[in-house]
């Protein structure tokens, strides 16, 4: 062509080839400050490889090529199998080799254990989503498992222990490495577990660890490919917790039949499917009418990887959105420039501040489970900040991607895929409301929780007006909770804490502009010129 019609600039480049891990100095400051300085190397190490355009290339493509639901096999027989794009294979060895699915029950787990496991979350988060559902799940059913596993599946043990990833179609005991599903809601019932009508009969004996026959079917049966589900179902004694292997001892298929996949809003890389059970065999965890019990042995951990997941994605926008705004120029500025625009960027990067803050603080609480204190922090923040942090993060990717405008709401943008990602950590294991009323039935039952309360908190009585303030507010409504006040209190408690953690860790200018942003009942104050200078460093690693 010997002509054309414009010139390409003031294009921005996307966002590739940085270290994830050392461009966060919130991250990298709460890893080191709340005992995993051991890791940092590794996450290091961990944040530069998936930083890389080939990482981000990897989570594109997973979700550009969902799973494939292959129902029969070449000679028409039930296979019940799927079929994956290599990228996401690529993207499950990555997080197998950093053992985000294992690390802290590993024997020679160190101290911080759980901080550092958070960091790899928050970092693989970034990169993508949806293979984090199998790591979550299997993270938190090995636990339990290595409690109760019933006797005829111990060889199972070593490879839920170790850091490769197998997707052989194979029996688990003869696998390297294993995932564990999950199957718990059903159509009619939903979050209402209790009103469950899959069924199980024993084969011999009611007893734990025992086989029994299984009838029913389930709505989301979670990541159909893994190795074995924990699902429930009726007994004689009430609703009850079961091993459902994806092959029996004996080595043939168990009765498990995939109905359909679901046509998610969010990720299209993970599977979640419709199943049914036709006389499947599972084995009883724990006693009839225990299942419930069994399950929110699982829950804290879950819920702890929703909040990582959504502050990862959050992150990653705000990321996103900096970068750009660091390179596209409006009326002879560039976007970081303009007084308003700075206000926006600075509001995200303090509440990054503070999630990033409260969120190391809170693995510290789960690395220490026999401290009271700390398990009070953990059973009460634990949904707090599933609930906060997952809610604020739907409003938050939209406004990264107002930010970068048209082209943010584009598929080529990952900004898209960012926003469609975030309401699923809002309604998995457990919505908002279900996460506020469990902080309300810690508040009134926990013991130790008041007490971790007043400690937490007038620690840093007298530091900033705001939070004062706050805080004797708040203890007007401990004294008489109310259920229609649960999202206040849950909203109130987690800034408070979030505010805890700021000023006893951050510079007392980014502090005070961190309370007044969140805790000033009139709005968000603005902020200087020199803070937000301060915040865009520390959210850039410089």
């Amino acid at each position: 062509m010997s002509w054309k019609t414009h010139t390409v600039f003031n294009q921005p480049r996307p966002l590739s080839n940085s270290n994830l891990f050392l461009s966060d100095t919130p991250l990298r400051e709460a890893v080191i400050r709340e005992g995993a300085d051991w890791d940092v190397e590794l996450l290091s190490s961990v944040g530069q490889q998936l930083g890389s355009a080939e990482s981000l290339e990897l989570g594109r493509l997973a979700n550009a090529h969902p799973p494939e639901l292959l129902r029969y096999d070449t000679r028409g027989e039930r296979l019940d199998d799927l079929r994956f794009h290599p990228a996401w294979h690529l993207l499950m060895q990555g997080l197998f080799a950093n053992r985000v699915h294992n690390l802290p029950w590993l024997k020679d787990a160190r101290p911080g254990v759980f901080v550092a496991r958070a960091a790899r979350f928050i970092l693989h988060a970034q990169v993508e989503a949806g293979t984090l559902c199998p790591i979550t799940m299997t993270f938190g059913a090995t636990p339990l498992l290595q409690a109760t596993l019933p006797q005829v599946f111990t060889r199972w043990l070593p490879a839920l222990l170790s850091d490769r990833y197998d997707a052989h179609l194979q029996p688990g005991d003869q696998k390297r490495g294993l995932l564990i599903g999950m199957g718990m809601t059903e159509k009619q019932g939903g979050t209402d577990v209790l009103s469950n009508t899959t069924r199980a009969e024993p084969l011999d004996a009611r007893h734990s660890g025992e086989a029994y026959r299984i009838t029913g079917h389930k709505w989301f049966f979670s990541v159909p490919q893994s190795d074995a589900h924990l699902i429930l179902a009726q007994t004689k004694g009430g609703l009850s917790c079961f091993f459902l292997p994806r092959f029996l001892p004996d080595g043939t298929r168990n009765a498990v039949r995939i109905e359909r996949l679901k046509d998610k809003l969010g990720n299209r890389s993970n599977a979640s499917s419709e199943v049914e059970f036709c006389d499947a065999t599972g084995w009883l965890i724990g006693d009839e009418g225990e299942g419930v019990r069994q399950i929110l042995k699982m829950g804290g951990y879950t819920r702890f990887d929703c909040a990582l997941g959504s502050h990862g994605l959050m992150r990653r926008a705000f990321s996103v959105a900096l970068y750009h705004a660091h390179q596209r120029q409006i009326m002879g500025k560039n976007l970081v420039d303009q007084p308003l625009m700075r206000q926006v960027l600075s509001a995200q990067a303090l509440q990054l501040e503070g999630q990033t803050a409260l969120l190391m603080r809170l693995a510290r609480a789960w690395s220490m489970p026999h401290d009271e204190h700390e398990r009070a922090f953990a059973r009460l923040f634990t949904p707090a900040a599933k609930y906060g942090l997952c809610k604020s993060g739907i409003s938050f990717v939209a406004e990264s991607m107002e930010v970068v405008g048209g082209i943010g709401y584009c598929e080529e943008s990952e900004l898209a895929r960012l926003y469609r990602e975030m309401p699923v950590n809002s309604i998995w294991e457990g919505s908002g409301n279900v996460m506020c009323l469990d902080v309300l039935r810690v508040l009134a039952r926990q013991s130790g929780a008041a007490e971790m309360l007043a400690r937490e908190f007038e620690s840093v009585k007298g530091v900033n007006r705001h939070f004062d303030s706050r805080w004797r507010q708040l203890k007007l409504r401990l004294r008489h909770l109310r259920e229609v006040e649960a999202r206040e209190i849950t909203t109130s408690l987690l800034h408070l804490m979030m505010a805890v953690q700021v000023m006893k860790r951050l510079e007392p200018s980014l502090a005070d502009a961190w309370c007044r942003q969140f805790l000033d009942p009139r709005g968000g104050a603005s902020v200087t010129a020199a803070i937000s200078e301060r915040l865009f460093l520390r959210a850039t690693g410089s």
